[in-house]
């Protein structure tokens, strides 16, 4: 079957490794089928010990092997470790032992074959896409016991280099210049890296299939009198056109903004240049510019302040270490009554610079078009066409402020927001908006703050100006705000217009990472995979927050130790402040004391109602461990410390006491504080506050019938969901379809109507549903005596710990009784007394 017509096929974004044991021919033919196929068994236990601990997969193998890893990191860390346990199985056997590697990264497609062919003898998994044959061709280049990489591998190596751990001392870095391979349109830059003293560190030798691009004077003699007469006509040419040297960059290449120079003495020019810059480079989908909180988290590693002025070599050392190809010093001089603006564009490597670009006009008010024009050439000059430079593209002006002392405000305002001064920043934008009341990325900067203190009002005040001047936004931010419009003021879900913004500008990090997050919201773990991974890069200020989407993910599909691994990197990026989900996977593996140890050390901070989430790991991890005072004394005091966030967090936090009663006692919970906690719930979803707090509202209402129907409470729960509004406005959330359908299944049980129950869930199961689905459908199956059909729900919830700790579902309010109801299941641990679970014997 072709991929492309596969419903099941999957892109990913992999770092593919591809291996080849040289002369294996030979060596089998050395020492016999015999002797050889133990030698192969011995290195095929090796590679799946280094799998497990690279966290990668095999694909394909025979003489050699393809294999796929979800970091840069891991596929090089593997390829070391592969070469070093050659060598010293050779040394032990008495004979040479090693292989050529090939590294690259890039998007695959795969996909699974179907029973009948994998009978017939092909693999479980398909793998192919143009990355695959680029690795094999640096492969074959290779030398024994060499490892090449594509510049795209060496790039994110480069600014990841930390993550390879001991790995990283002694490891050696060497260009070998540009190679034009067979069947590849572009010639690309090949790299090796190894272990100092160990790696061949020698240029790969040419074959029919690769040949490395060299210059005019290192070609044959034959070709002196064509050099001679070119050279003549190339010096004309140079003097009639002067054509600009070419800069070696690729598609969506990094680049670092080493700050501006300001040398008129005019004040006002202090940073607002820098960002106005900034601003007119990051139009580009082609070029990709290092954020400024990228370079601040940079130069703190690096223990550099990041107030000083950057000089140009700790410019190259950011770029460097975070992957990016060149690095932009740029100035403002006054020459005469006229500013120029110049840009070097500097080799990180050397320092060297490669080549300088200027604009200049007459007087301040000529600064932006200058930039402009010199923003527009350096895009061309790195390689974008002019097409897209249109395309992409709008004046200064037209996408910001023509007030430089408004966009000088506005400066000052990114640098108090990156210093955390949220107060200094909220001034900073107002003044800026004084200057320019349709200045939108001001409007954008006040709302982000206002949102960021859950002050609601006045974010969606500014969320409001800022659309009313939308077209006063680069293309890239209009996408952005587009994207928060829906997240805050539509019912339907915001994840098409964050899937839009991922698509178009993919390394624009708030794109790929909220769209991760909103398929990790509808249980879609598969879909959301490749857009987080596509976030979790080194060049990403924020990365913690996609590399915990990863870990979510694979704790979701049943991988914990794999989650836990991300978890522990997230953390690192974070500097070191522990995750909540570590403790969920160490749960799950069985190591329960180092989960509380983790959980007892998170405490609810004030002012932060995100904190108090972690007693919900606290009280699931209690109950699976049969310690149902310490979870019923845990839900009373996030109760009661919920209190001071307003009436939804108490809400939420009150039928979590009442669901973790009910699970430590089958009448604990309370008649009148359920109905209490019900009518709050109808009455917010009825109110006048924003939709999606209206939703989550209705949800809640529906949570306190589900509570009282699994608390045998059939008159007050048959009242509720009569008296269930059906708001037609508030329609577009999936959670509040099947959570609707789950607890009218709930009642048609409870009332003698298993069938009806049965009938109503059944069609719930897409790959995405609820636990809650899955644990009702049991019952009501066993009600009806399917008993093959309630012991298939049960194992799915054994096996599915992982997503019963993950769903969302309204800020995890169901969790509890996810994470109760599969272990009665026999998920991890079985409990130690009677949590009554929906499951329970």
């Amino acid at each position: 079957m072709d991929a492309l017509d596969n419903p099941t096929s999957h892109r990913e974004f992999k770092t593919l490794v591809l291996t080849d044991l040289c002369d294996s021919v030979a060596l089998v033919e050395r020492i016999g089928d015999v002797a050889a196929a133990a030698l192969f068994r011995r290195l095929d236990a090796q590679v799946l010990r280094l799998l497990r601990r690279r966290n990668g997969r095999l694909i394909d193998r025979s003489d050699g092997m393809f294999l796929l890893f979800d970091a840069p990191a891991d596929g090089l860390g593997f390829a070391l470790d592969y070469l070093d346990g050659l060598e010293v199985l050779g040394k032990e056997l008495g004979m040479p032992l090693q292989a050529r590697v090939g590294v690259h990264v890039g998007y695959v497609l795969s996909w699974q074959n179907s029973r009948e062919a994998v009978a017939a003898g092909a693999k479980s998994l398909e793998v192919e896409g143009l990355a695959k044959p680029m690795a094999a061709r640096l492969m074959a280049l290779a030398r024994p016991g060499q490892i090449l990489l594509s510049s795209v591998a060496e790039s994110l190596l480069r600014g990841s280099w930390q993550e390879l751990g001991a790995r990283a001392d002694g490891l050696q870095w060497k260009s070998h210049g540009r190679w034009r391979f067979k069947g590849m349109p572009e010639p690309l830059e090949v790299f090796e890296a190894g272990r100092k003293g160990h790696a061949p560190m020698r240029m790969p030798a040419r074959s029919a299939k690769a040949r490395r691009e060299l210059p005019l004077w290192r070609r044959p003699a034959a070709l002196i009198t064509e050099v001679a007469l070119v050279t003549v006509l190339a010096v004309v040419g140079w003097v009639m056109v002067r054509p600009e040297p070419a800069i070696a960059f690729a598609e969506r290449d990094w680049v670092v903004i080493a700050g501006v120079e300001n040398h008129t003495g005019d004040r006002l020019l202090d940073g607002s240049v820098e960002q106005a810059f900034r601003i007119s480079l990051e139009q580009s989908r082609f070029v990709n510019v290092l954020s400024e909180l990228k370079v601040r988290k940079t130069l703190g590693l690096m223990k550099q302040s990041a107030d000083r002025p950057m000089s140009r070599k700790v410019a190259g050392d950011i770029a460097m270490r975070d992957g990016a190809r060149a690095v932009l010093l740029a100035r403002v001089d006054e020459v005469g009554r006229n500013l120029r603006f110049t840009v070097e564009v500097v080799d990180p490597h050397d320092g060297g610079t490669i080549e300088s670009i200027s604009a200049q006009g007459h007087g301040v008010e000529s600064l932006l078009s200058s930039i402009d024009d010199v923003s527009g050439k350096l895009r061309v000059r790195f390689g974008e066409s002019k097409g897209a430079l249109e395309r992409d593209s709008a004046p200064l002006p037209e996408v910001m402020t023509g007030s430089i002392e408004a966009l000088r405000a506005y400066s000052l305002a990114i640098d108090a927001m990156a210093n955390r001064d949220l107060r200094l920043a909220e001034d900073l934008y107002k003044r800026a908006l004084q200057l320019d009341p349709e200045f939108a990325l001001a409007h954008m900067g006040l709302a982000r703050i206002y949102w960021s203190g859950l002050d609601e009002a006045p974010a969606l005040r500014e969320l409001e100006q800022a659309l009313a001047y939308r077209d006063r936004l680069p293309r890239r931010d209009q996408l952005y705000l587009d994207a928060w419009e829906s997240e805050l003021r539509a019912a339907a879900s915001p994840l098409p217009q964050w899937k839009l913004l991922a698509t178009v500008y993919p390394d624009y990090f708030a794109g790929a990472s909220n769209t991760s997050w909103h398929l990790i919201v509808d249980n879609r773990f598969d879909e959301a995979l490749p857009f987080a991974q596509a976030a979790a890069v080194p060049q990403d200020p924020l990365r913690s927050v996609p590399l915990d989407h990863v870990g979510r993910i694979l704790l979701a599909n049943g991988k914990p130790q794999q989650a836990l691994e991300v978890f522990r990197q997230a953390e690192r990026e974070s500097g070191g402040r522990p995750i909540r989900y570590s403790a969920n996977a160490l749960a799950i593996l069985g190591r329960g004391d180092e989960a509380r140890a983790i959980l007892d050390g998170m405490n609810a901070v004030s002012g932060n109602p995100s904190s108090l989430y972690s007693s919900l790991d606290r009280m699931s991890l209690a109950l699976s461990q049969g310690r149902n005072a310490d979870a019923l004394r845990e839900a009373a005091r996030a109760r009661q410390a919920s209190i001071q966030y307003g009436e939804a967090h108490e809400t939420q936090f009150g039928l979590v006491e009442q669901s973790v009663r009910l699970l430590a006692d089958p009448h604990g919970s309370s008649d009148a504080e359920l109905r209490k906690l019900f009518n709050v719930s109808v009455e917010n979803a009825r109110g006048e506050g924003n939709v999606r707090g209206r939703q989550e509202a209705l949800f809640r209402s529906m949570v306190a019938i589900y509570i009282a129907q699994r608390s045998g409470m059939r008159e007050f729960a048959s009242l509720a969901l009569k008296r269930l509004p059906r708001l037609q406005e508030l329609d577009g959330q999936k959670s509040l379809d099947w959570m609707r359908l789950l607890v009218k299944a709930t009642q048609a049980r409870i009332d003698g109507r298993p069938r009806e129950a049965v009938d109503l869930l059944l069609p719930l199961l897409d790959g995405q549903e609820a636990v809650q689905v899955r644990a009702q459908l049991a019952v009501a199956l066993d009600a009806v005596g399917d008993t093959e059909g309630r012991d298939e729900q049960r194992r799915w919830l054994a096996a599915n710990v992982g997503r019963a700790y993950v769903e969302i579902n309204v800020n995890q309010l169901l969790q509890p009784l996810n994470v109760a109801d599969a272990t009665a299941a026999g998920g991890h641990p079985p409990a130690a007394s009677s949590t009554q679970a929906l499951l329970s014997p």
